[in-house]
């Protein structure tokens, strides 16, 4: 009976671990909610819609090769410290206009952090996201600006929350945008702090 009790026991103790594990990849990973996409196939892969495009996805960031992995990544620990939080969320009209708003916590008090749509998916490297997703696609320095690209800065506050909206009378292009940045100092420059990669989506 003993050893039937001790067998019991362990199986009962690795179902918990793998119920934990389970848990803790479905957080870490982060996940969209609300991704849609009216009149269209939907989902959380971008597609757009006839009547619009709506979508809300949120993670916690880990350093690149973490054993849970994410899809938010951090670069630089000091700054954007693991386990720290991130949402973003994207509401685009049929042929109109597209909003997207961004909140984090958990980042270090008072710092000023630029933030920006870039066009490619996060990576262990920084330069994977690619540049900025610009509406108007140009090499001149004059067109990197918070009109033609999608700027998202912001200072933590005193807990180390932030937030920020960008509003803009054009959709995004198809599979064009892939993630959001933060830097380390507002505007067009800084260094890349950290990755979000985000299912943005377009508008018919």
């Amino acid at each position: 009976m003993g050893r039937t009790g001790r067998t019991g026991r362990t199986g009962a103790v690795g179902l918990v671990v793998l119920a934990l594990a389970s848990a803790a990849l479905a957080t870490g990973a982060g996940g969209a909610h609300g991704a849609t996409a009216d009149g269209g196939t939907g989902g959380i892969g971008g597609t757009g819609g006839k009547h619009g495009y709506s979508m809300r996805t949120d993670a916690r960031f880990a350093p690149p090769g973490a054993f849970v992995p994410s899809a938010a990544v951090t670069y630089d620990t000091r700054l954007v410290p693991a386990g720290s939080w991130i949402e973003v969320g994207q509401r685009s009209a049929e042929r109109g206009a597209t909003t997207v708003k961004l909140r984090v916590t958990g980042l270090k008090a008072g710092h000023e952090y630029g933030a920006h749509v870039h066009r490619k998916p996060c990576g262990a490297d920084p330069a994977a996201a690619g540049g900025h997703y610009q509406h108007r696609p140009s090499t001149d320095p004059a067109d990197v600006n918070a009109g033609n690209e999608v700027w998202l800065d912001f200072t933590a506050d005193s807990r180390g929350a932030g937030g920020a909206s960008a509003r803009h009378d054009w959709n995004f292009r198809f599979g064009e945008a892939a993630s959001v940045v933060l830097h380390s100092a507002p505007g067009s420059s800084g260094a890349r702090l950290a990755c979000f990669s985000v299912p943005f989506g377009w508008a018919a």
